[in-house]
């Protein structure tokens, strides 16, 4: 008997299921085909043994990976030598990929199976996995599957962005249709300004160059002496300059208005600056395919290249086709009607646009084409599957069809291939070593950019943060004094004009230590208070305008005892001063009664 164990992948987890023991497992092939879509009969023939979830996105995007090229995951590793028996000669393993199926066997010893009824099997469990595991939806399987179908696309999907030949293939169309707009609407500046000055046309051939004339001239009465330095900075000649100046002078032109200046003046800018944007973008496709393809550019030319490029689809595809596809790329309808007509093929297509084919002889432009298709197939395969990108290879291709063309002319006998081959690795090791050493130097230079970022923003978020503390300090301080300390708290708020208060607080302590003096120089202690208590009890008697004033010394006797600190201006001063007074003369007299 043969204990028949299944291995299913989600993306929730793995999963290990278990089926009833038979003798052969090809007896099982009609009786899982009835039952897949009935969930109750497949219950009665599987039955799920393991489950094993991923604990996140990122871990079920390593499992996938590692199932997608035939590793053993550790996850999957534990999940077997776990739940599998331990009699490994007994146990049978389906898996859906074979794959994963040998790695298994090589490393956990399992004989493993796949195809005929473990295809079926993981058809029903497929249909049926979230009534197998409990907890799972349906919806909540189908998000997980949409999420790491997302993430293992962009995994997969692993480029270099400064060699996207996409760009390529985009700004050679743009080229392309930029020359023929150009070409139009010079021809449209030529016609209309050539109503005007006639002659001109026949002076300047470059239409960029028309166009600036145009647009600095005008009005060709206006041109005068003065100008010619202009003009010749303009035509980079002087000779076209005075002939320039000349046929001004001596025009069949008609006259035109000044408003017809003004828009033959804009369209002419317009045309220059679209001539210039067309150079900008030259250059910018010089530096991409440097970046991209620099032994196809170094070969056959920046503009070619971009143009078999644009061709093809992409660098990928034009390194997958053959030497002989290469070379009449582009020239397929004449390929197709001599086909149709049986005449004789196209020797050249794109390629053709390269120097090679016109320097050759007429005799050996097809010899020159197919050996020149034959390195263009090279130089591509190399720049498509280069981890560093040079133009060794490129370089050294170009002195082998040039070796080839004066082998045509001459009969000299060029380098073999393979001389040629080694000169270039040695050269390219060197050339990456340097690149890598760039770039090496390059990253050091970013990751110390990026620490002394992190510093300078940890040490900004440290004094952030220990600014708050040190004012939560300073606001607890004056409450702690207020609590323990209840008197000398509104001291230390009154304490904003000290060159008033400080001396005011000494001054009315030391005449109060005056008065208190004097009194008991005259009487005893024990007698003084009792004459203090009773002292305002008897005044009102004596005198009632006197008990009216002296009411209010009392108060303020008893406020300058307790809140007397409060006082910072000159008025409150000037106050304290006449109490003090009046209190030195009341004990007077009291002293003298006595």
């Amino acid at each position: 008997m043969v204990l028949l164990h299944v291995l299913f992948e989600h993306a929730v987890g793995y999963a290990l299921l278990a089926l009833k023991e038979v003798e052969e497992i090809s007896l099982l092939l009609p009786q899982v085909e009835e039952c897949v879509l009935n969930l109750g009969k497949f219950h009665n023939i599987v039955r799920l043994v393991a489950f094993c979830p991923f604990s996140s996105s990122q871990v079920a995007l390593e499992n996938a990976n590692a199932v997608s090229e035939g590793v053993v995951h550790e996850d999957l590793r534990l999940l077997l030598e776990t739940h599998l028996p331990s009699k490994k000669k007994k146990v049978l393993l389906g898996v859906g990929d074979p794959k994963i199926g040998a790695a298994i066997q090589e490393e956990l010893g399992y004989n493993c199976q796949t195809g005929g009824v473990i295809a079926e099997i993981l058809r029903g469990v497929r249909l049926h996995f979230h009534n197998l595991v409990k907890g799972l939806t349906d919806l909540s399987a189908c998000k997980a599957q949409l999420g790491l179908g997302h993430s293992y696309s962009r995994a997969k999907v692993k480029f270099n962005v400064n060699r996207v030949d996409n760009m390529i293939i985009q700004s050679i169309s743009l080229l392309d249709q930029l020359d023929k707009d150009i070409n139009t609407f010079s021809m449209r500046v030529r016609e209309w300004y050539g109503y005007h000055f006639p002659e001109l046309v026949k002076i300047i051939n470059d239409n960029a160059t028309y166009c600036r004339l145009a647009q600095f001239i005008g009005n060709r009465r206006e041109l005068n002496e003065e100008k010619l330095e202009k003009l010749e900075e303009l035509t980079m000649d002087a000779a076209k300059a005075k002939a320039i100046l000349d046929a001004s002078r001596s025009s069949m032109g008609m006259d035109i208005s000044a408003i017809d200046l003004i828009n033959i003046e804009s369209f002419s800018s317009r045309v220059v600056s679209l001539s210039e944007y067309r150079q900008s973008l030259h250059t910018y496709l010089r530096s991409k395919m440097s970046q991209v393809a620099p032994s196809l550019s170094a070969l056959i030319g920046e503009a070619v290249g971009a143009r078999l490029i644009a061709h093809a689809g992409s660098l990928t595809n034009l390194a997958k086709y053959p030497a002989s596809t290469v070379q009449i790329l582009g020239a397929e309808k004449a390929l197709f009607r001599a086909l149709k007509t049986r005449g004789n093929t196209p020797k050249y297509g794109l390629i053709f646009h390269s120097t090679f084919i016109g320097r050759a002889a007429a005799k050996n432009k097809g010899r020159i084409s197919r050996y020149l298709a034959n390195k263009c197939s090279i130089a591509s395969r190399i720049d498509c599957f280069s981890e560093v990108p040079t133009s060794v290879f490129g370089e050294k291709l170009r002195e082998q069809v040039e070796e080839r063309l004066s082998f045509y002319e001459t009969g000299e006998i060029p380098r073999k291939n393979l001389d040629v081959m080694k000169e270039a690795m040695v050269q390219a090791e060197e050339a990456a070593a340097e690149i890598t050493r760039k770039l090496e130097k390059q990253e050091k230079k970013r990751l110390k950019k990026e620490k002394k970022r992190l510093a300078a923003i940890a040490l900004a978020s440290s004094e952030n943060s220990s600014t708050p503390e040190e004012c939560e300090e300073t606001g607890q301080r004056p409450k702690k004094k207020k609590k323990q300390k209840p008197q000398e708290a509104p001291q230390e708020n009154g304490m904003e004009d000290p060159s008033v208060s400080k001396p005011k607080k000494k001054k009315s302590f030391s005449k109060e230590e005056l008065v208190i003096s004097d009194l008991e120089e005259t009487a005893g202690s024990g007698s003084l208070t009792k004459r203090k208590k009773s002292f305002p009890k008897e005044e009102p008697d004596s005198d009632p305008e006197e008990s009216g004033n002296k009411r209010v010394p009392k108060k303020k006797r008893k406020f300058s005892s307790k809140e007397e600190p409060l006082s910072s201006g000159p008025e409150e001063a000037a106050a304290s001063k006449s109490s003090s007074s009046k209190k030195k003369k009341k004990l007077r007299k009291l002293s003298q009664e006595n």
